[in-house]
């Protein structure tokens, strides 16, 4: 690569919850459709988008993808690596594109057709007076959300009714929130799409030689205890390097935050501090939140008891964890102000890339964190009290991990960045 010229990165935004054949596949194709010299990630941290605890920590997954393709990893801000599919997107395209070096953002869609859901995305950021007349009307009629914005959609002529299916499809919903963030946020990343292939994002099913989903994977995960033996389906979805940190992992589920779910609730109650001053609960969820208090459930027992038609599991499991990792509104609100993602903090990198990481810092328009220890001296206000955050989340799962398998965990301070 000549000094002279810039390289061509594409980005991804994941979760790697965890990393598999088909994420492998992903940033494999990424690379030849947009023919980029570097992949960069912007991957969640120890706590992921559903509203849990990543099954694997950030580390461990920055070093799967970096085995697998990525060049550099960086981590989502925790305030928005647990939030809403908009925030999520916001966030991670915020992240991507103010490295300078982005060209285009690449993401899985079941749909395959970037320009449909492009169009899609260009109504709901704009939202024009066609759409949202239809879409209050719907609402007015007893129509859900999601039937409300098809509607709207549709009679604004942006989506065809043989294609209200998109909207129904997790991957495609996440897809449109990408290009809805690239539009809003005015960024030159341009949008490509992977159809996806093998299983559904919601199948729980492992069949070799298919593409599981990462949710098959981590049923299969919590039936097997984290045990991974060399029979085990499991390890034919992953790719050959990642095989051997699955069995030396220390895998983490929902159940393992039933304690301190209970203990936060309680703690909050006692000084009288009201559950709706966390992000994604409402007045009526933190009134069935206090009604249950003495209840004392398991995590995912919780989130069930408390589930309705308007609440869906994953919005109370992210309100639920945003209560337990102190995710507050106002740093929601401040979080959003501060651009979403005003800092880039390095997870790993690939010896190879490091030529990446200049032109970084170079083009960037927000600071690089490679070293936790010099933060304070690079980041001030919003931005400081952002990463000051994600570490308080981490060093809660790893007591978490430390307490469940009994043994020691490095801290924000003592973890080397991840160089491959």
């Amino acid at each position: 690569m000549s000094k002279n010229k810039q390289s061509c990165a594409v980005g991804i935004i994941a979760e790697y919850n965890p990393f598999h054949n088909g994420h492998a596949y992903h940033i494999k194709k990424a690379k030849e459709l947009t023919k980029a010299d570097y992949c960069i990630v912007a991957m969640s941290g120890d706590f992921v988008q559903r509203g849990a605890p990543a099954i694997y920590d950030k580390h461990t997954r920055a070093a799967m993808a970096l085995c697998c393709g990525a060049d550099l990893v960086l981590e989502i801000p925790s305030l928005f690596a647990s939030s809403s599919a908009e925030d999520f997107a916001a966030c991670g395209v915020a992240l991507l594109d103010g490295l300078g070096v982005t060209n285009s953002l690449c993401f899985g869609s079941e749909c395959g057709d970037v320009e449909k859901l492009s169009g899609i995305a260009s109504i709901l950021a704009t939202e024009p007076a066609s759409y949202t007349e239809h879409l209050k009307k719907a609402l007015k009629s007893g129509a859900t959300f999601p039937e409300a914005r098809n509607h709207g959609l549709i009679a604004s002529g942006v989506l065809q009714a043989e294609d209200a299916h998109i909207l129904a499809s997790p991957n495609n919903i996440l897809g449109i929130e990408y290009c809805k963030a690239l539009h809003r946020q005015k960024s030159s990343m341009t949008p490509v799409t992977i159809s996806r292939k093998g299983m559904g994002y919601h199948d729980t099913g492992l069949t070799e030689g298919i593409y599981g989903s990462a949710t098959g994977i981590r049923k299969a995960l919590k039936e097997s205890s984290g045990l991974l033996t060399a029979e085990n389906p499991i390890l034919a979805q992953v790719p050959e390097p990642v095989k051997e940190m699955m069995k030396q992992g220390f895998p983490m589920f929902p159940q393992d935050l039933s304690v301190l779910l209970n203990t936060s609730l309680l703690r909050l109650a006692q000084e009288g501090i009201p559950y709706k001053n966390y992000a994604d609960v409402s007045e009526e969820l933190a009134a069935r939140i206090q009604g249950q208090l003495p209840d004392y459930l398991p995590f995912e027992e919780k989130i069930s008891s408390l589930k309705t038609r308007q609440y869906t599991y994953t919005r109370i499991s992210r309100a639920l964890l945003h209560i337990i990792l102190g995710g507050t509104s106002d740093k929601v609100r401040t979080g959003r102000k501060a651009g979403y993602a005003p800092y880039a903090r390095v997870l790993g990198f690939k010896k190879a890339s490091s030529g990446l990481m200049g032109e970084i810092k170079m083009r960037g328009r927000i600071p690089l964190i490679t070293k936790t220890a010099d933060a304070g001296m690079i980041l001030k206000g919003e931005a400081l009290s952002m990463l000051q955050h994600d570490f308080y989340c981490s060093h809660i799962y790893q007591t978490l991990v430390q307490d469940k398998y009994h043994i020691k965990q490095n801290n924000e301070f003592t973890q080397p960045l991840i160089i491959l």
